[in-house]
C-alpha cells in the first residue's frame, strides 16, 4: 500500500470551505498570502461547521508580537444552552510560525499594508483562515480591475467560441 502524497486527491477532498470573502478581493490589492490556524472554543467550531460565520468587516492586527483576527463573527451555535456559548464577536488568536509574525509585522510596519480574511474553512478537520496581505484600492484602481477582468472572461468566450466551432476562425 502507498501512501497518500501531498497534493493527493484525498488531501483536497479533506478541506471544506465555510465562508469566502469576496469584497476583499475587489476593495483590496492581495500582496501576499498566508494560511493561520484559529484559536476556538467548543460552539464556535460547531457554529462554523454549520457555516453562520461573516467574514466581510473583520481585520487582522498585531498585539504583544501575536496576530489577533477582530470582527470576525461567529454566530452562536443553534444547539448551545444559554450559559454554554460563546461571545460572538471575541477577537481570535491566529497560529502563525514566528518567522511568519515577524515578516507580516515588518510588512505591516514599513509598507502601511493590512491583513484580512480571504476565506474560511476547514483542512483535515481543524479550522483554518487564508490571510491576505493587501494594500486598499482607490476607486480608479478598482474600475481598472474590474475592466481587466472583464477582459479575460471575454477572451474566454471567444476562445470557447473558436473550440466550439472548430478552431477555424478565417474562412
Amino acid at each position: 500500500m502507498a501512501g497518500s502524497k501531498p497534493g493527493s486527491s484525498s488531501e483536497q477532498e479533506s478541506t471544506k470551505t465555510v465562508a469566502t470573502n469576496r469584497r476583499a478581493r475587489r476593495e483590496y490589492e492581495i500582496i501576499d498570502e498566508y494560511e493561520a490556524g484559529l484559536v476556538l472554543v467548543g460552539s464556535e467550531v460547531k457554529s462554523l461547521r454549520e457555516s453562520n460565520v461573516t467574514l466581510t468587516e473583520s481585520y487582522a492586527r498585531m498585539a504583544d508580537g501575536e496576530l489577533w483576527l477582530q470582527s470576525l463573527h461567529i454566530a452562536p451555535y443553534s444547539h448551545a444552552a444559554g450559559a454554554s456559548g460563546h461571545d460572538p464577536d471575541r477577537p481570535k488568536k491566529l497560529l502563525l510560525h514566528r518567522g511568519e509574525l515577524n515578516r507580516i509585522k515588518t510588512r505591516l510596519e514599513q509598507d502601511r499594508l493590512t491583513v484580512i480574511p480571504l476565506s474560511l474553512y476547514f483542512k483535515q478537520g481543524r479550522a483554518k483562515v487564508l490571510l491576505g496581505l493587501a494594500r486598499g484600492r482607490r476607486r480608479a484602481d478598482k474600475r481598472q480591475a474590474i475592466a481587466e477582468q472583464d477582459a479575460r472572461r471575454e477572451a474566454r468566450r471567444e476562445m470557447g467560441r473558436a473550440a466550439k466551432s472548430g478552431g477555424s476562425m478565417s474562412q
